[in-house]
């Protein structure tokens, strides 16, 4: 089964386009209604929903470190830079990480792009 993945408001529209144009399963937060909610409940609902979360949000960082910290499972984080990643770099790099995973690869981590 592949990764499914989670956004937050943090991720441009052509990502998410980008990466449904190639068949990547993917929900934002808009869609689903949670757009204002904090990190922490951002993370819960993508767990919720066993989705990897795809943030280009920085301080989402510190809700993942501190859930790995305290043993508090989440469905893993995926991480990129705002202004160092590009759009078409995510895209590439987010197509492979869904297709080529399985939800157990990523759960409970961060990893962070590019691969």
């Amino acid at each position: 089964m592949a990764i499914q993945l989670y956004t937050d408001h943090n991720v441009p529209r052509a990502i998410v386009d980008g990466l449904r144009s190639r068949g990547v399963d993917i929900v934002t937060s808009y869609e689903d209604g949670t757009s204002e909610f904090d990190d922490s409940e951002l993370l819960d609902r993508a767990t919720e929903l066993g989705r990897a979360l795809f943030t280009r949000d920085y301080d989402l960082l510190q809700e993942a470190t501190r859930r790995q910290r305290s043993g508090v499972r989440f469905s893993g984080v995926i991480y990129a830079h705002q202004l160092r990643v590009s759009v078409g770099t995510c895209i590439r790099d987010l197509e492979i990480t869904a297709k080529a995973g399985e939800p157990e690869d990523i759960e409970n981590r961060v990893e962070f792009l590019p691969l």
